[in-house]
């Protein structure tokens, strides 16, 4: 769980009105569900916004395992007492932050449902093992993320959870902002940024090749990182890109054909 305060203003290159619409449920006092695949800008965009608007940010990381108590407190025990210990959500309710759940559908319903109190107009973190009620200061924020390509019937948002939240959609971003963002975030030169934000729509493009994600835009930044600091690009193409997309020998060879092809090799 990362419970650092933002100082500085993380790089986010923006593709519509999302930093308004944040700023006016922020405002508002709305939570906010962003949705969207794997390695498109979520959670900076939420660090992002965090350091815009000078709130400190805990951000959780959900999973099977995640418990109410990890994320309200739980009593500990040091130096022959117990004590209170608050966990990231009670934590970012005292101080009037943001706490951003992200891959919300990855915690058990039964955890999720400790959100309820907060996402609606009550706005309120009921703590039962120390019998508080607390009641959020206007600055705080609840926010959660998921992908929409990992629900199943198993593992999706209850309706009761979903519409607490204002939504906001994330996607793929077009060739020259894709572009923008591999530059700002790598500080690659522009005609790298182009050759991977082509293979990236290249691969993403292909009909024949079984992939349960497509290449992201985060790996691209990956790619282009290692590619400014002098390892040849096919290969840091194959690290970053292709190896993290299949297992499988001919899938990747088959995708390796289109950054060779992109590099003239």
């Amino acid at each position: 769980m990362d419970t650092r305060v933002n100082t500085d203003l993380p790089f986010y290159e923006a593709s519509g009105n999302e930093i308004e619409l944040f700023e006016h449920a922020w405002k508002n006092r709305l939570p906010l569900l962003i949705k969207g695949p794997t390695g498109v800008g979520k959670t900076r965009f939420v660090a992002h916004m965090a350091a815009r608007l000078g709130l400190p940010l805990y951000t959780v990381a959900c999973h099977d395992d995640l418990t109410a108590a990890d994320l309200v407190g739980r009593h500990l025990i040091g130096d022959g007492e117990t004590v209170w210990c608050d966990g990231p959500l009670t934590r970012a309710v005292r101080e009037g932050g943001i706490c951003y759940l992200d891959e919300v559908v990855e915690a058990r319903k039964d955890t999720t449902v400790v959100l309820h109190p907060l996402a609606d107009d009550r706005r309120v973190l009921p703590i039962d093992r120390t019998g508080e009620t607390l009641e959020a200061p206007p600055g705080f924020m609840l926010v959660i993320s998921y992908n929409p390509g990992y629900q199943n019937f198993l593992k999706g948002l209850k309706p009761s959870t979903r519409q607490r939240f204002v939504s906001l959609r994330f996607d793929f971003p077009s060739a020259e902002r894709e572009q923008s963002v591999l530059v700002g975030e790598a500080g690659c030169d522009p005609m790298l940024a182009t050759q991977l934000v082509n293979i990236g729509r290249s691969l993403r493009a292909l009909k024949d090749v079984d992939l349960e994600e497509v290449v992201s835009t985060r790996l691209l930044v990956y790619a282009a990182t290692l590619i400014r600091e002098g390892l040849d690009p096919v290969e840091a193409c194959r690290a970053t890109i292709v190896e993290s997309l299949t297992d499988d020998t001919e899938t990747g060879e088959a995708l390796m054909e289109v950054v060779s092809a992109t590099f003239g090799r």
